[in-house]
């Protein structure tokens, strides 16, 4: 599939903001102000103050409001205000032909991750794993400027502390991923991946040991993960173990599924659900090198 970049924005392109899952808590206010510092013109969608149970608004009326900036030329970027859960629920309502004529950036992650899979699968898109307005607040000033650098077009490479689990190694490939829950909701659809020789980044929030064991083994077993180019693990927080204990850690979940696949992997990315959650963009060419406790991903 030929890839398709968006357009990198310049002062004064347009970048709407909507809500494809959980209804928003608070007003947008740093977000917006920091959007607009950028000499962005922000454009808010219908679903920023709409409420129906724990959505913002319900599946129809989210599913329009992303309707309508796919189908508005005039809007360059789209970021999702936050995740939670729902894109699920209206992403099949959306008719995403016009973004194939006229592609723009998608931003986003957690819940979001079902957008970034089914945009790539399609549409061969990339898009921007990154922080989202609901995060601003507590974002961190770096993960802030990558998200800048990312929609802007500047340089982006990573270089970060690791440690000694990790299998050292050199890839290149595609990066794919995200979410890791998202990623498992994502198979057997038409938002589904194809993993191969692809470098995998994954994250998640909230979930217990087995059900981060349950997980993996699920897309190894659907053998998505025996022929991947490389696999970054980012911030998996909040993760929560039963009475009786699990007995191994996220990390050591990982190692042991993928350990006598021959690819880099490595740990610790800062990305995912922290306050320095620093952008991706997905669907891009990169370079990965892993050494016992120092990592590098840089894009091409």
């Amino acid at each position: 599939m030929v890839q398709t970049q968006p357009s990198y924005l310049k002062k004064g392109d347009k970048i709407a903001i909507t809500c494809p899952a959980k209804k928003l808590p608070n007003p947008m206010t740093d977000a917006i102000a920091l959007l607009q510092s950028w000499g962005l013109e922000v454009v808010l969608g219908d679903t920023v103050e709409a409420s129906f149970h724990q959505f913002a608004g319900d599946d129809d009326f989210r599913a329009a409001d992303m309707q309508r900036f796919i189908d508005d030329d005039s809007i360059k970027a789209i970021i999702a205000a936050r995740g939670g859960y729902g894109t699920v629920r209206m992403i099949d309502k959306v008719d995403f032909s016009r973004f194939s004529q006229n592609p723009k950036w998608l931003i986003g992650f957690s819940d979001i991750t079902l957008l970034h899979t089914h945009l790539f699968t399609n549409y061969g898109a990339q898009t921007i794993h990154g922080q989202m307005p609901v995060n601003i607040p507590d974002a961190s000033k770096h993960s802030i400027d990558t998200l800048r650098r990312a929609l802007f077009g500047e340089e982006l490479n990573y270089e970060f502390a690791t440690h000694d689990i990790n299998k050292p190694g050199k890839a290149k490939g595609t990066i794919v991923g995200g979410n890791l829950s998202l990623l498992v909701a994502a198979a057997g659809s038409v938002s589904d991946l194809d993993y191969n020789n692809k470098v995998l980044f994954i994250e998640d929030v909230g979930e217990y040991l087995y059900s981060v064991d349950r997980m993996l083994r699920m897309l190894d077993r659907a053998g998505k993960l025996k022929n991947l180019a490389g696999l970054v693990v980012g911030g998996f927080t909040d993760i929560k173990d039963n009475d009786i204990p699990f007995g191994q850690t996220v990390s050591q979940i990982v190692m042991e599924i993928v350990k006598e696949y021959n690819y880099p992997v490595c740990f610790d990315f800062p990305a995912g659900h922290i306050p320095d959650n620093n952008s991706l963009v997905l669907g891009r060419e990169v370079g990965l090198q892993v050494d016992e406790k120092q990592a590098k991903l840089w894009f091409k």
